[in-house]
């Protein structure tokens, strides 16, 4: 596995773990926490993979456990990403909260349950429209030069949004979902990031697992999986993005890969400062994303991709109406 540099020279694998699946969003939960600890170090001890996110909200907060268990062993080896910026009542999320005093507690009670004494990057989960964005930043920065967090990140912010941290404390990476078919950070965040000199880190980068061509019109979403609410996963809209998959599928058949392997690899070869997070439960998938850095597109391969989504169109939004209410701001 080698290496990318995000802003602020933060080094870290060039492909990451997103390990919220292992706690929620994907149907039933595993039911042995075990294995889970055991795919985590798998991931950083076999494949290679040092860059791990989380969040409070999983759970909430049990992935964050989760994490520092499995990764205590192996601190000196790994960064870790978590978030703030919900406020959380009763085990749900209840809108936003990014005033300094919750970054704050929340900075403390994540390391409390990471069992560290660090974050290396700290996310703000969402923008929160009721708390400017240089308050925001301002207590990240304090939090920086207290020694309780290495690096300031940003999830969905817009361009407009990400200038204004930045020019109070150094962003050093922007996270929001990526993929060939959701294409949204294109027109105006990466050429921020680019500009300032900030990485980009995209999640979903396997598009919830419809890039890997395992899912199709008639595949029933398990009781608490989030695609069951996302207007792209609907069996009418499955079916017009088909056309998608289907020539990732294609030119992964030629080159002896998998469609997953080719949309990471496409996200890869757009910026070296790219580093997306796949998410996983399983040992043979932590080895199947760490292999996209081995596959190699031409430049004619890259173009053609990153014409796909204009070219067969992408059906239905990538979450519900309040979901999409909360980014780009």
């Amino acid at each position: 596995m080698h290496t990318r540099t995000l802003g602020q020279g933060l080094e870290v694998s060039a492909v990451g773990l997103g390990a919220m699946g292992m706690s929620q969003g994907y149907g039933p939960n595993p039911g042995d926490r075990d294995d889970m600890i055991g795919v985590l170090r798998y991931a950083v001890e076999q494949a290679g993979i040092d860059f791990i996110d989380t969040a409070e909200v999983y759970g909430p907060y049990v992935n964050e456990q989760l994490v520092g268990e499995a990764l205590a062993p192996l601190r000196e080896q790994v960064v870790l990403a978590t978030k703030f910026g919900w406020n959380i009542t009763d085990g749900r999320m209840n809108g936003t909260n990014s005033r300094p005093e919750q970054i704050r507690r929340v900075a403390d009670e994540s390391l409390q349950r990471l069992g560290i004494d660090r974050i290396d990057l700290f996310y703000q989960h969402r923008v929160d429209p009721d708390v400017p964005i240089e308050d925001v930043a301002g207590a990240v920065g304090e939090l920086v030069d207290a020694g309780k967090v290495g690096h300031f990140g940003l999830s969905e912010a817009g361009a407009g949004t990400i200038r204004r941290a930045h020019a109070v404390h150094p962003v050093t990476a922007v996270q929001s979902e990526y993929s060939l078919w959701t294409r949204d950070p294109e027109p105006e965040v990466l050429p921020a990031c680019a500009e300032l000199g900030i990485g980009f880190v995209p999640f979903s980068p396997l598009g919830k697992g419809f890039l890997t061509g395992t899912v199709n019109a008639s595949t029933e979403f398990a009781a608490g999986d989030i695609r069951a609410t996302i207007p792209r996963f609907e069996a009418e809209n499955i079916d017009a993005n088909e056309a998608l998959v289907a020539h990732v599928r294609t030119l992964a058949g030629t080159k002896a890969t998998t469609p997953g392997q080719i949309a990471l690899a496409w996200l890869l070869a757009q910026q070296p400062w790219i580093v997306p997070i796949p998410g996983t439960r399983r040992r043979e998938r932590v080895d199947e994303n760490a292999s996209a850095t081995q596959v190699a597109l031409s430049a004619d391969e890259v173009a053609d991709l990153d014409a796909l989504a204009a070219q067969v169109g992408v059906q239905g939004d990538r979450y519900n109406a309040t979901g999409m209410s909360m980014v780009g701001l």
